[in-house]
């Protein structure tokens, strides 16, 4: 891992500078209709947007769709798993991709639409409409989970045992207004993430 200080990290997609964004998260909480149009299909669609990204740089290429029967999703990807460096006191520090906006997306005016024709806006549009969310990443240097709950780390970096793999998962319930809207048929997911060519995404509905 990286052991350089962290102001001299240089931020791509979010700013290394924080871990969390309690306003932004806030934000969002209060206006589900803007960020999560659609309801849980939307936020589904946020966390492929980040397989396809890996998928597009030749990074991994499958994701696989968990939807679960007490509403919740599991998005797993077999891309390089997110940023995580070591500071100069050794501490492992995570990009902060739930609890921060993305820079390139959320209050860019020409943020590119995902598949169901509305903005892009990024994970932390998950995490905060997410009454809790799992992330669980695998990379060449170390694995490791965390939880949130509204978008907020409710743990700290947890190990978990390496299994030869990369990627990420990432297993989240939506807010209940979300989940009181409907979820996603298969055939609706599997149209939409049809639109990203280079990845392969299959579906795993478990509900009854």
């Amino acid at each position: 891992m990286t052991t350089t200080p962290r102001a001299s990290w240089r931020n791509t997609t979010h700013d290394w500078a924080g871990t969390v964004d309690l306003g932004h998260l806030e934000h969002i909480r209060r206006n589900p209709a803007v960020y999560a149009p659609g309801g849980t299909r939307h936020l589904v669609l946020e966390a492929v947007a980040y397989a396809a990204d890996e998928a597009a740089s030749g990074n991994g290429g499958h994701c696989r769709l968990t939807l679960h029967p007490d509403g919740s999703v599991a998005v797993a990807d077999d891309g390089r798993g997110t940023d995580t460096r070591l500071d100069e006191h050794g501490r492992p520090v995570k990009k902060p991709v739930m609890a921060t906006k993305d820079l390139r997306f959320f209050d860019h005016p020409a943020a590119p639409p995902l598949p169901d024709a509305h903005a892009r806006r990024g994970m932390s549009v998950v995490a905060a409409l997410s009454t809790w969310l799992v992330h669980t990443n695998r990379r060449r240097n170390g694995s490791w989970t965390q939880r949130y709950e509204l978008g907020v780390p409710a743990t700290g970096l947890r190990p978990v045992p390496d299994d030869g793999t990369t990627g990420t998962t990432v297993h989240f319930l939506p807010a209940r207004v979300l989940r009181e809207a409907g979820g996603p048929t298969t055939d609706d997911l599997a149209r939409l993430t049809a639109a990203w060519p280079h990845l392969c995404v299959q579906i795993d509905d478990r509900r009854t």
